[in-house]
């Protein structure tokens, strides 16, 4: 009984919790829009996140191709070699994907300021 339950609870919880993220969002949208404030004047610019889950599963597949050949080496257990090197190299993964998108914003930031600089 308390084992179908666990399932059924985490759903639950993950989907009451985007269900508020979502209402809080719009809330305070609303809000800022009524003080005559612009919402997308504060938002980040978001970087492709199809990068990002192409590294990581790019990465995690590496991982996992190093964790086969560490474990028909014999050098790691099964086990270890397979979770190991999946979040190691997801984890790269990852962090390529920072530095590609941080790379990025730098470049359109010096672009755009060489825009203004042209324009006055």
């Amino acid at each position: 009984m308390v084992g179908i339950l666990v399932p059924i609870i985490i759903s639950l919880g993950a989907f009451a919790m985007i269900v508020f993220i979502r209402k809080y969002e719009n809330s305070e949208r609303l809000k800022m829009i009524e003080h005559g404030m612009d919402p997308t004047a504060n938002r980040p610019k978001r970087a492709a996140g199809g990068l990002k889950f192409a590294l990581v599963f790019i990465g995690i597949g590496i991982g996992l191709l190093v964790g086969s050949i560490l474990d028909s080496a014999g050098i790691v257990s099964e086990e270890v070699a397979y979770f190991s090197m999946g979040f190691m190299f997801g984890g790269l993964g990852l962090l390529a994907g920072y530095l590609i998108q941080t790379k990025q914003m730098r470049e359109e930031q010096e672009r755009e300021k060489q825009q203004e600089l042209s324009a006055s």
